[in-house]
């Protein structure tokens, strides 16, 4: 007998595991990624999620809202938005933000249902969000969980964005002006005329942002962002902001 189990042991070393079917279809939608494709040849799916609490180790998602842009173009038809069943459906500080209770959460589908179709929905898309390391910290936390591994989607942060186009702004002599800035969403929205939404609901916020990730691509570098590539370099501030 354990000279079958070394042999069985031997056989089983070092095999890869088995990639989940969902996340197989993942990773295959964004292979291939183009970064030289003009940005209009990209889909990008503007995504937020609203939290039992900000901690990644103890919170939980309790809705995902997403909204897809094709050819630079805000497509509202093509939006996603569910709210989820926590597994402690005991009330917390955010639900003041949120004004997500139990009662309204305990009917909802549980996360498993909603996140398998939600990456399915993504497909290979380019993933943009405010602050969106807090939402994919979330996110590819349950993908691991539930499903084996995170997601394959690049992404990008619009508020990276908004402070790369701020300091390279005019009036952005030596920096000095930066940290008098906000760079909440409401914010910044406020202060480039963009239309308002309602607050802390995944679908509005993810619509809010999605007008602005459409504003800083038209005036970052004068218009002069063309690529993915463009976009990636853009995004990163020069003087060491968030």
């Amino acid at each position: 007998m354990p000279g079958l189990i070394s042999r069985l042991a031997r056989l089983f070393a070092g095999k890869p595991a088995e990639v989940h079917a969902l996340m197989a279809r993942n990773q295959e939608a964004c292979a291939g990624l183009n970064q030289a494709l003009p940005l209009a040849g990209h889909s990008f799916v503007v995504l937020d999620t609203e939290l039992s609490d900000m901690d990644v180790k103890t919170g939980e998602i309790l809705s995902i809202g997403a909204v897809r842009i094709e050819g630079l173009t805000i497509r509202p038809a093509a939006s996603f938005s569910s709210l989820v069943r926590p597994t402690d459906m005991a009330a917390t500080g955010s639900t003041l933000i949120h004004r997500l209770t139990p009662e309204s959460l305990e009917s909802a589908p549980a996360l498993d249902e909603v996140l398998a179709a939600f990456i399915d929905w993504c497909g290979g898309a380019v993933l943009v969000g405010h602050y969106i390391d807090l939402d994919m910290g979330f996110l590819n936390r349950e993908a691991r969980r539930l499903f084996g591994q995170g997601l394959a989607n690049p992404c990008i942060d619009t508020l990276r964005m908004a402070q790369a186009y701020e300091e390279r702004r005019p009036n952005a002599y030596l920096g000095a002006h930066l940290d008098t800035l906000s760079y909440s969403l409401s914010s910044l929205s406020l202060r480039h005329g963009l239309p308002d939404f309602p607050r802390h609901d995944a679908l509005a916020d993810a619509l809010q942002t999605a007008y602005l990730f459409l504003f800083l691509v038209k005036k970052m570098r004068g218009g002069r962002i063309v690529t993915l590539k463009d976009l990636w370099n853009a995004q990163r501030p020069r003087v060491g902001l968030g």
